[in-house]
C-alpha cells in the first residue's frame, strides 16, 4: 500500500474515541473482524501451499525448473485472487456479502505485510529479531480489529456519533468534538478509521490529517537529560543545573493485592477446557469479568501518567536526550522484569519522540545504548570500571565527587546536547572519534587512564541504572531468501 504523505504544514494524528454499540452493532463488529481474520488465514494458506507443494516434489526428483511457481503475496494479487475464490469457496460463499469489503481487505493487506516481514527478515535486510514465517490465527487468541479507508467514515454533526462503513452510526462513549471542530473548519481530513476490541471495551481510532501550527516551548534554550529507573521512574537534570525527579507511580503494584484475590475467586471457578470441550461457567466468566477490570484500570492509569509526563517534558524543554534502552533485555531479569514493565520505557521515548516534533526549534537526542551514563564521573570525566548495580550512590574515585547515581547519570545524559555527540564512541577515552557502526564498538568499558583523568570530556550515550546489557552479536545476513 502506497504510505500517505501529509501536505506542507499537515501532519498525521490519530483520535481514538471509546464506542457504545448496542447488540447488533456489536455482532455487526465481531462478524467484521472476524472476516478480516479469515481473509487472512486465507491469504496465509494460499501461498504456503505452493511453499508445500515444491517441497513435495523436491523429495521426488523433480526438475528445478518444472517446479510449482511461487504463489506471489503482494496485495493486488491477493486481492484479485481471492476476488475469484471467494464466491465458490465453501468457507466464504454464504457469508461473505454480510461484511464490507475493507474487513476483507484488512486481513489481505496484513497477510502481505507478514510475507514482506519474513521475506526481508530471512533476506537480512530487516533489522530487529528473526521473523518466522506467518501462521494461522486462532479466534480465541486473534485481536479483534478491523481498518476502513473508503467508504462513509466521519463523525457526525452532533458530536457523539460517527458512521463507517456497512455498520452505521455508533453512539461514542466521549464527546468528539476536538475533531468534528477541526472538520468544520477545513483544517482536517479523516483518512481511515480503525475500530478495535481491547480493554473489555470498543474504540474507534481515526487517521487524521491535521494542520497543526508549531507551538514554541516555554524553554526552547534549555537542555534535559532523562534517566529511567525502577525506584523513581524518571530523573530529569537539565542545563541550567536543576535536578527534577517523578517518582514511580507502581500502578500494578498497587493493584496485586486486589488482582490476588480476584485471581483466587477465578480459579476456585469451572473454567473452560480446551482438552475436554468443557465450557466456562456463568460464575467463573463473572469473575473472570471482574479480574480483567482490574488489568484494564492498571492500564489506563498507566497511560494517562505517561502522557501527563511527556507532554508536560515536550512543553518546557528545547532538547530532550533519552536513551536507546534494551527493555527486551532488561526483562530476562526476573528481578525486576515486573516493574520494568509497569514503567513503561519504551512508551515514555516513544511520545517523547512524536510530542517533541509536534513543538517549533525542538529535537531529541538518542543516547547510545553503549555509553555507561552511571559509571561516568559527572564532575571530572573518570569511568569506572565497574558499579554494581546495588551501589545506589556514585563516589568518584578521582574527583572525590559523592552524588546520588541516577542524578550523575542524568547529568551525563544532559551534556551530550551541548558535546552535540550520541556517544559511540569508546567510553573513557575523549579522543576516540564515533563509530559510524556503534555496534563495532568495544562492549566492554574501559576505565580512564590517569594521564587522561583530569580534563576528560563526557563520551557520549547512556545506559539505565538496573540495566543488564548482554553482547549483542550481529548475524549474518543469508545470501538469498531460504523459505523452507
Amino acid at each position: 500500500m502506497k504510505r500517505f504523505q501529509p501536505q506542507p504544514g499537515f501532519v498525521v494524528q490519530a483520535y481514538r474515541y471509546a464506542l457504545d454499540p448496542n447488540a447488533a452493532q456489536e455482532a455487526a463488529l465481531r462478524s467484521h473482524c472476524g472476516a478480516a481474520r479469515a481473509a487472512y488465514n486465507w491469504a496465509v494458506g494460499w501461498v504456503t501451499a505452493s511453499w508445500w507443494q515444491r517441497k513435495a516434489e523436491v523429495t521426488y526428483g523433480v526438475a528445478e525448473d518444472a517446479l510449482t511457481p511461487w504463489r506471489p503475496w503482494s496485495l493486488p494479487s491477493l486481492r484479485k485472487t481471492f476476488n475469484e475464490a471467494k464466491k465458490t469457496d465453501p468457507r466464504f460463499a454464504d457469508w461473505w456479502e454480510e461484511n464490507s469489503k475493507e474487513a476483507y481487505n484488512t486481513g489481505l493487506a496484513n497477510a502481505s505485510a507478514a510475507f514482506d516481514n519474513y521475506a526481508k527478515s530471512k533476506n537480512g535486510k530487516r533489522k530487529g529479531a528473526r521473523m518466522g514465517a506467518p501462521r494461522f490465527k486462532v479466534k480465541r487468541k486473534a485481536r479483534l480489529a478491523c481498518r476502513f479507508t473508503t467508504g462513509a467514515i466521519r463523525v457526525d454533526a452532533g458530536g457523539r456519533h460517527v458512521t463507517l462503513p456497512r455498520l452505521g452510526t455508533i453512539r461514542t462513549h466521549e464527546p468528539t468534538g476536538s475533531l468534528l471542530t477541526r472538520v468544520q473548519d477545513g483544517t482536517a481530513r479523516i483518512l481511515s478509521a480503525t475500530v478495535r476490541h481491547e480493554r473489555g471495551r470498543w474504540f474507534a481510532s481515526f487517521q487524521v490529517e491535521v494542520k497543526r501550527d508549531l507551538i514554541r516551548v516555554s524553554r526552547p534554550e534549555v537542555a534535559v537529560g532523562i534517566d529511567l529507573g525502577v525506584k523513581t521512574l524518571v530523573v530529569m537534570a537539565d542545563s541550567t543545573g536543576e535536578i527534577r525527579t517523578v517518582a514511580n507511580p507502581r500502578h500494578y503494584d498497587g493493584a496485586l493485592r486486589v488482582l490476588r484475590r480476584a485471581s483466587r475467586t477465578v480459579s476456585r471457578r469451572q473454567g473452560p477446557d480446551r482438552r475436554t470441550g468443557r465450557k466456562p461457567s456463568k460464575r467463573w466468566e463473572k469473575a473472570n469479568a471482574a479480574r480483567n477490570k482490574v488489568h484494564h484500570r492498571v492500564a489506563n492509569l498507566r497511560t494517562d501518567a505517561l502522557h501527563k509526563l511527556t507532554t508536560a517534558v515536550s512543553a518546557e524543554y528545547g532538547t530532550v536526550v533519552v536513551e536507546d534502552l534494551n527493555v527486551v533485555g532488561m526483562l530476562r531479569n526476573r528481578r525486576v522484569a515486573r516493574r520494568i514493565a509497569d514503567a513503561g520505557f519504551g512508551e515514555i521515548r516513544r511520545q517523547l519522540d512524536y510530542k517533541t516534533r509536534w513543538r517549533h526549534g525542538t529535537r531529541t537526542i538518542v543516547a547510545d545504548r553503549w555509553y555507561p551514563s552511571s559509571k561516568t564521573c559527572s564532575g571530572c570525566g573518570a569511568v569506572k570500571a565497574k558499579l554494581p548495580l546495588h551501589v545506589r550512590t556514585y563516589e568518584c574515585d578521582v574527583c572525590g565527587l559523592v552524588i546520588d547515581r541516577d542524578d550523575n547519570a542524568a547529568l551525563n545524559l544532559v551534556a551530550l546536547a551541548a558535546v552535540g555527540t550520541t556517544g559511540t564512541g569508546v567510553a573513557g577515552d575523549r579522543d576516540t572519534p564515533a563509530l559510524s557502526k556503534p555496534r563495532g564498538a568495544d562492549r566492554k568499558t574501559r576505565a580512564t587512564h590517569p594521564r587522561r583523568t583530569t580534563g576528560a570530556g563526557r563520551a557520549g550515550g547512556a545506559t539505565l541504572p538496573h540495566q543488564r546489557q548482554e553482547e549483542a552479536r550481529d548475524r549474518p545476513q543469508a545470501e538469498a531468501l531460504t523459505l523452507w
